[in-house]
């Protein structure tokens, strides 16, 4: 990082944009393949825990197929495929046969590019802002799989954890201590709601991977944060939901996932929380 620090400002911005957009490109083949993956899996696992046949199907991962349209089969080729340019040049339908592209792809890749400048922003040419970079990018994963299949998979979460954890050996968020209390803590305050809620309703009021995906950010950032993130979690939740039946778009008793607005939170606290907390609190919490 040293190597780099006599550089001009604007090549920094312009780099992180770059590489933001370009690993928001991945994250959106991971967004879209990485459920079916799992649900190939679990088919799999089915067919042999039930004694049938396993059934021969063509390699599906984060590598293969090629890009192409879903619509139409079309191989997507390199030029068709820069993040963000592709998506306007082509005016966001594909080349060959002009089915619209969703508006997702091109959202991600802003997405990912605006979270690189953002750690880069708040953490400097660091280390620290690579790791805030990973966290930032894993949210974005983790919020659009969330919103389109109600999954939180254990592939992503637990990955969180554990980078959470390695991270702050050194304490590059928090001290070790406070990010292993945050990850049991995180954990044990949705698991300690979601029997609650089930033992005076009979309803599951949320799903494991909302679990997993707090002890990840507790892991991050800490015990001291975990107020912070439920807080502003909930509060977006409600306003949301309630917005969403006002305008008919949440039918009663349908689940809105909550997964969404932890992350969201998360990266609030990330970026924000010190400022937040020492308003809220009078001293500061996180470093």
């Amino acid at each position: 990082m040293s190597a780099l620090a006599g550089l001009p400002t604007a090549v920094y911005v312009l780099g992180a944009l770059v590489v933001g957009a370009t690993v928001g490109s991945f994250l959106n083949v991971l967004i879209h393949r990485l459920p079916r993956m799992l649900e190939r899996g679990w088919q799999a696992q089915a067919r042999e825990f039930l004694g049938l046949p396993t059934e021969a199907q063509p390699r599906y991962d984060l590598a293969r197929p090629a890009s192409h349209c879903p619509h139409c089969g079309h191989a997507i080729s390199a030029w068709e495929n820069v993040p963000l340019v592709s998506w306007l040049v082509l005016r966001g339908r594909c080349r060959h046969c002009r089915a619209p592209i969703g508006w997702r792809y091109p959202l991600v890749e802003l997405l990912g590019s605006l979270a690189a400048l953002a750690a880069l922003w708040r953490f400097g040419l660091t280390w620290q802002a690579l790791a805030a970079a990973g966290f930032l990018w894993c949210a974005i994963a983790l919020t659009f799989i969330d919103l389109e299949t109600r999954l939180l998979p254990d592939a992503l979460t637990l990955p969180l954890l554990w980078a959470g954890l390695l991270v702050n050996l050194q304490g590059a968020f928090v001290p070790l201590p406070d990010a292993v209390l945050g990850a049991a803590a995180g954990y044990l305050v949705l698991w300690s709601i979601y029997w609650l809620f089930k033992l005076l309703t009979g309803k599951e009021g949320m799903g494991y991977g909302d679990f997993k995906l707090l002890a990840a950010l507790g892991a991050w950032l800490g015990w001291t944060a975990l107020p912070l993130v439920l807080l502003l979690s909930s509060l977006a939740g409600a306003v949301i939901g309630v917005t969403l039946k006002a305008l008919g778009r949440l039918n009663e008793g349908e689940p809105l996932p909550f997964g969404p607005f932890l992350a969201a939170g998360g990266v609030v606290a990330l970026l924000w929380g010190r400022e937040i907390l020492h308003w809220w609190l009078g001293a500061p919490i996180l470093r």
